[in-house]
């Protein structure tokens, strides 16, 4: 709501659309009395925001702009404008002349206010004898072969139970096994032309998903083209499923789907399905893109494009308005029903041994999706909200879906647009499964359509700009509330940029920015921001005992500033530091400072007197170069000791430390310093006790450690030439038994050896004459 300025009251005015004739002809007393009482409703409006009061105080609840003063002619309150552009009656049957009727009202128009809900009713009446196409859709596979040959003779009960449904009845039929490619199917040519048993005399070649039938009436022709189908095979318990509905359903011009008609696909089958991302197990990576793709009835990228996903399946199907019909096998159901839960109007029956319960299944299954009529909309934006109330005796309570088990029903949607919108929108509502829909057109009324004054100049605006809604509107080259500022040749946006700090919001949103100036708002409270960009009040101080600044200060641009004899964030102490002194009579031990009687330690310092800081690194170790330094003239500091160990004020050399664990450092020679820390009052002062007496540790014995070693070597040296000793005797050991083994099996011959010649000797006496 808006309380307006509004200066054309003299030519038009909320009371009086058209000045009555009758005053133009009154007395001039008259005319002066009623151009007096409305030109007194122009001053108030005018002056209705009070000087430093933000432009924003206009918008209120009608209640606070009457109590505030505004009069009720000047409230502009915008009211939801609804109207239906298209509401023609429903139809009784569907032998009426055109397309039957079911829904009602089928276009609206709504203009809404933000957050103000609009109620409508929705009415819907199913038509008696609406056309019904059925699209019979048979997984061929091996396990179904009794089941083909069951509906190979129903087919006459099957029609007979349509016709019971409706005159306009259709009936199409198509075929799924799997796709033909390893790990699914058996890729060898001879199972791909045969994949059924040997056995098998009728098999046809595996395919993914066949067309068979396009949507007819004659019931020969159906019966004709069941009986020439065959079973097929594939490897894999699950099956195309998806595959093959997903085609029924985006290749509408092939099924025959009429435009008026209650579709619906009957999916018989004993086993469960593939989904998307089962096709990776055969390298098919492209997903589906839901898209028809047939090439002489048969789906032509079942080898190149994975299975679909449940989701798009539900989304195409609940598009194309299909109702799915789930006959499955007893083994199947609880999969079924599980899918019939993700897919919007769909149905699931058991299945006989061989089916013959098909006919009365269907029956059933479409009895109950008829009687049940949900209601549900389109894809909305995140700040639109529609909602159904049934208004049946067993449709439940209002949610994002109306539903109600009757032919002929009634729903209250509700519409609310939660913001404003920039451009008008269009969503469609309907019942899910059906042609009809109604088209809801929506935008948002956010504008105050004020009766703005033609006057270009107004004296309001000090005859630079012109009243709008109560606001001036000025021209170029002048801002203000009331166009008082002219900014010549600067640059509006420069001279806003003065009002904001730190780059942030204009005056802190507290203030108009004029002349590069903030003005400051006032509070409701009376009192005003100031500073130099609204920054400051004296309203938003801490309280204390639910007084601000605990009575006992005053706030000061959010801060308080205590009377004296007070302290703390809110003035709730009196200032006293009896709480705070040690034994030895410092305050917070020098390191923190007395707040509300308690100490504010330095960090890492704990109270109540600040005296330890677990937190610090231990003082045995940051002052031990000091130490060292101080005690022995050693170390890194021994040549600045004075300078850089100012922080131990005190040391004394000892003969023996007080009791308890003494501090200890190692020297630059590598002796033990041992000594006892003092932490004094202050952050870094200290007085220390330093023993006389270093631990230094005793030098090696050189010629030890030199004989020692070579006695060391010597000993390895000699062991590990026994060691190799050892090892030489014991591999001559080894081979010497090794040649006796072999000398004893040697079996020598006594047999002579026939060239051999025994020698002859013969002795000669050299001085032997003959004689």
């Amino acid at each position: 709501m808006h309380c307006l300025q509004n200066d054309v009251l003299i030519l038009k005015h909320p009371l009086y659309p058209t000045w009555p004739s009758h005053y133009q002809n009154s007395s001039n007393r008259l005319f002066h009395h009623s151009t007096l009482l409305i030109e007194a409703s122009l001053f108030h409006s005018q002056n209705f925001i009070k000087p430093g009061e933000q432009e924003a105080a206009r918008c209120d609840t009608w209640a606070q702009l009457i109590e505030r003063g505004c009069m009720e002619e000047d409230i502009i309150s915008p009211k939801n404008d609804f109207s239906s552009s298209k509401n023609i009656s429903l139809s009784n049957t569907a032998l009426d002349k055109g397309e039957p009727i079911q829904l009602r009202p089928q276009e609206v128009n709504l203009k809404l206010r933000p957050g103000l809900p609009h109620t409508f009713t929705l009415d819907f009446q199913r038509v008696e004898g609406y056309p019904v196409d059925l699209y019979y859709l048979m997984d061929l596979s091996y396990s179904m072969e009794d089941d083909l040959r069951s509906i190979k003779t129903l087919g006459n009960e099957l029609f007979n139970a349509l016709q019971g449904i409706t005159k306009k009845g259709r009936i199409g039929f198509g075929s799924f096994v799997d796709k033909t490619v390893l790990p699914f199917t058996n890729t060898n040519p001879e199972k791909l032309n045969k994949p059924c048993a040997e056995t098998e005399m009728y098999c046809q070649p595996a395919f993914g998903y066949r067309h068979v039938l396009s949507m007819t009436e004659k019931k020969a022709e159906f019966e004709s083209k069941v009986n020439k189908q065959r079973i097929s095979g594939n490897l894999d318990s699950p099956e195309g499923t998806l595959d093959a509905i997903m085609q029924a359903a985006v290749c509408g011009e092939r099924i025959g789907w009429r435009n008026s008609s209650t579709r619906l696909i009957v999916l018989t089958t004993d086993d469960g399905f593939h989904m998307a991302g089962d096709g990776k197990l055969a390298g098919i990576l492209e997903p589906n893109d839901e898209r028809c793709y047939m090439d002489n009835n048969l789906y032509s990228k079942s080898n190149e494009m994975d299975y679909p996903s449940v989701g798009q399946v539900a989304n195409q199907l609940e598009k194309n308005n299909i109702q799915p019909i789930f006959a499955v096998t007893k083994n199947m159901e609880k999969v079924y029903r599980e899918l019939s839960k993700m897919i919007p109007k769909s149905e699931v029956g058991v299945l006989s041994a061989d089916s013959h319960n098909v006919v009365e299944l269907i029956k059933n299954a479409y009895n109950r999706l008829s009687s049940k009529v949900t209601v549900t909309h389109d894809a909305l934006p995140d700040n639109v909200r529609v909602t159904y109330t049934p208004l049946c005796p067993e449709g439940g309570p209002s949610g994002d879906k109306g539903v109600c088990n009757n032919v002929g029903v009634s729903f209250n949607v509700t519409v609310t647009a939660d913001e404003c919108m920039q451009s008008e929108i269009s969503f469609l509502i309907g019942p899910l499964g059906m042609k009809d829909k109604l088209k809801v057109s929506l935008s948002t009324l956010c504008k105050c359509e004020c009766e703005n004054p033609v006057t270009v100049d107004s004296q309001y605006c000090n005859g630079k700009g012109q009243v709008n809604c109560g606001m001036c509107s000025c021209k170029a080259g002048f801002v203000g509330q009331k166009c008082e500022c002219s900014i010549g040749e600067k640059d509006e946006s420069s001279l806003r940029a003065a009002c904001r700090k730190d780059n942030g919001t204009e005056c802190e949103g507290r203030g108009d920015c004029v002349c590069g100036i903030c003005q400051c708002y006032t509070l409701p409270g009376g009192s005003t921001y100031y500073g130099t960009n609204c920054e400051c009040e004296n309203e938003s101080c801490e309280k204390f005992q639910n007084k601000l600044c605990g009575g006992n200060g005053k706030c000061r641009c959010k801060n308080c500033e205590c009377k004296p004899g007070y302290e703390g964030t809110a003035c709730q102490c009196k200032k006293s530091d009896e709480q705070c002194r040690t034994p030895s009579g410092s305050v917070c031990s020098g390191r923190g400072t007395c707040k509300c009687n308690q100490c504010k330690c330095m960090e890492g310092y704990q109270r109540p007197y600040c005296l330890t800081c677990p937190a610090c690194q231990t003082t045995c170790i940051t002052k031990g170069k000091c130490i060292e330094c101080l005690g022995f003239q050693t170390g890194p500091f021994s040549k600045n000791c004075s300078q850089a160990c100012t922080s131990i004020s005190e040391f004394k050399m000892v003969e023996t430390l007080p009791p308890g664990k003494p501090c200890d450092v190692r020297d630059v020679e590598s002796c033990r310093v041992f000594f006892a820390i003092k932490q004094l009052d202050g952050e870094d002062n200290y007085t220390a006790q330093i023993l006389k007496t270093r631990e230094c540790p005793k030098l090696p014995n050189i010629y030890a450690i030199i004989g020692g070693s070579i006695v060391g070597v010597t000993v390895i040296g000699i062991l590990i030439l026994l060691f190799i000793k050892v090892l030489f005797t014991l591999q001559d050991l080894k081979e010497y038994r090794k040649f006796m083994n072999e000398a004893q099996k040697t079996r020598w011959s006594e047999n002579k050896n026939p060239i051999f010649q025994e020698a002859t000797t013969t002795v000669a006496n050299p001085t032997f004459s003959g004689e």
